[in-house]
């Protein structure tokens, strides 16, 4: 099992469109349909943390004056599509297995996999 300790998160300081700074934790990224998506949740910063919902950001890739930028998802429709989408990646990856699993046979679960 690995050291806990090694566990180094992959921090962003976000800017919002108040100019307020913001630390945030990359959960994964994807691209679909050609656009990179990313999944964050705002980083650790006080013991305040722990009582949070932990609200998952999903923002994407965009060119504003030639320079990549981190933008919201304005479409209704494609905030849907892709947070589905996120969720069930995501969903998927901190579950343990459950009673269909595949440990009879060959795991494919994973680290998080708890049968074993």
């Amino acid at each position: 099992m690995p050291d806990m300790n090694e566990y180094t998160p992959e921090l962003y300081e976000l800017i919002d469109e108040n100019g307020n700074k913001q630390n945030f934790e990359m959960l994964d990224a994807a691209e679909l349909d050609g656009v990179q998506y990313f999944a964050m949740i705002p980083a650790i910063e006080s013991e305040e943390f722990l009582n949070d919902d932990g609200e998952l950001v999903i923002l994407k890739a965009i060119e504003d004056n030639g320079e990549e930028i981190l933008a919201s998802i304005d479409d209704d429709d494609e905030f849907e599509k892709v947070s589905q989408y996120f969720l069930k990646r995501l969903e998927e990856l901190f579950e343990g297995c459950d009673d269909d699993c595949c440990c009879d046979e060959e795991c494919h679960c994973g680290d998080h996999c708890d049968c074993e």
